[in-house]
């Protein structure tokens, strides 16, 4: 069975707005996608939309994923089938620490016929303790890090080290980073983006939606999409992301005639 995300002229609406315009894109497992866009192209939409986030209502199109139309599915099937959504902005959730936050989403997409509510459902807490601490050396989180409270008082960098430790957890096939540099420094750039190059390989398929090339320096995909109005203008390799560099969106607006 294919683990190919295969997306067919998709049609997004928000608040009754169409935000995503027909979109066409295939992201296969082991390939690096980078999808670029000013604000207001519809990035985020298309990610929420994908993950199955009620606020976004799909008009038209398929989404096929492991050999299944996703968007008959819950988010929490979509995720069982192997989608991963890192958040542009995470929750926090005070109270619940991140160690057990891990282990009831990890129990919940690995026990194909529960939703990792019960305890007996739960991961053993010696295993998943193990493939915790061997995760966390991987990308070089200290072992406190699990002890705190799921993105309570956490730094921006701090978050989106979370969500890439959740990743690492959780084992999709494929994963959508929606803009996981937003609000970052240069550090905690280089240090995001080296935590998700450490997880790359022939068993992970990601789709990085970002407005900003810097985070590519570290993650420099095969493939590279620009997103104007909710369509996919241009298609290509890493010279797109110099072309942005160098020129920014203009061009490619004018190009279009946006």
């Amino acid at each position: 069975m294919s683990n190919d995300l295969v997306i067919k002229d998709l049609h997004i609406k928000v608040q009754g707005k169409p935000i995503i315009k027909g979109l066409n894109l295939t992201v296969k497992q082991g390939e690096i996608h980078a999808l670029m866009g000013p604000n207001g192209s519809g990035k985020s939409t298309l990610a929420n939309g994908l993950m199955g986030h009620p606020f976004y209502d799909i008009d038209s199109g398929e989404v096929i994923f492991n050999g299944v139309d996703i968007l008959e599915l819950e988010a929490n099937e979509r995720a069982k089938l192997g989608l991963f959504l890192a958040f542009q902005y995470p929750t926090a959730i005070p109270g619940v620490s991140l160690a057990n936050f891990l282990r009831l989403a990890v129990s919940a997409v690995r026990n194909q016929g529960t939703n990792g509510s019960d305890t007996n459902d739960l991961i053993p807490m010696r295993e998943f303790r193990r493939e915790l601490r061997d995760k966390m050396k991987q990308l070089g989180v200290d072992d406190s890090f699990a002890r705190r409270y799921l993105n309570d008082g956490f730094s921006g960098g701090e978050k989106k080290r979370a969500e890439i430790l959740q990743l690492a957890m959780l084992e999709p096939k494929i994963a959508i980073l929606d803009e996981t540099d937003s609000g970052l420094d240069i550090d905690a750039v280089r240090i995001v983006g080296e935590s998700v190059s450490r997880l790359i390989g022939p068993e992970l398929g990601v789709l990085i939606i970002t407005h900003y090339p810097r985070l590519l320096d570290y993650i420099q995909p095969q493939f590279v999409h620009i997103l104007l109005d909710g369509r996919i203008v241009e298609s290509g390799g890493w010279e797109l992301t110099q072309m942005l560099e160098a020129e920014g969106y203009d061009p490619i607006r004018e190009k279009h005639g946006f």
